[in-house]
């Protein structure tokens, strides 16, 4: 197994070590969580890197490596859900969008398919990804006392329940509009492809 591939496993592994610690109503657990979110995140950029510069692509790594990602940012959407920072419902839509998308697009790739993908669904994982910094580095600040104390004022306005809903029904919309659109653009490749496979069927 290449480099590249390890760390989409690491990835995989440190999701769940992630949630345990980010779920703890220990203050040095959270913490802890955001590192480990950090690292995951870091390992992401990396192995896409790798894989680039020395040509470390195989077909394994295609599947799991945008897979991996998926998992990692969903398991954190549904960790602030269950701290009571989002709405089920959105995490929901966002979560389905994402995996589907991302199946769809592997899937066709395996079938020698290249989907367009557009700046708009590139800036839709950007502002997923920035609002999830936000929210940890959020989240952390709340169950730290000592940076809570000094910060009072500035994190009671960071903490708006109704700038934290809006943003997310923002990113919700983006998200799901986002992908719409995708199959829209590649509706002909996708009947193409679905027309294939019943016939291997």
């Amino acid at each position: 197994m290449t480099l590249p591939n390890q760390l989409t496993v690491l990835r995989i592994i440190l999701t769940p070590v992630f949630l345990f610690f980010f779920l703890s109503e220990d203050q040095t657990y959270i913490q802890i969580s955001l590192a480990i979110f950090l690292v995951a995140a870091l390992t992401d950029w990396y192995d896409g890197w790798l894989a680039r510069k020395f040509n470390y692509i195989t077909e394994w790594g295609k599947f799991w490596d945008p897979l991996a990602d998926k998992i990692l940012t969903s398991a954190a959407f549904i960790g602030f859900v269950l701290v009571g920072l989002l709405q089920l419902w959105m995490v929901i839509l966002i979560i389905i969008r994402d995996l589907l998308i991302t199946l769809l697009r592997v899937y066709a790739e395996s079938r020698g398919y290249n989907f367009v993908t557009s700046y708009y669904a590139k800036w839709k994982t950007v502002f997923q990804m920035v609002f999830l910094y936000y929210l940890l580095l959020l989240y952390v600040g709340l169950n730290t006392p000592q940076i809570l104390n000094d910060y009072q004022d500035l994190f009671r306005i960071l903490s708006n329940q109704k700038f934290i809903y809006s943003t997310m029904l923002i990113i919700t919309v983006i998200t799901v509009h986002s992908g719409v659109s995708y199959i829209m653009k590649n509706k002909h490749l996708i009947t193409k492809l679905f027309n294939e496979t019943n016939k291997l069927v």
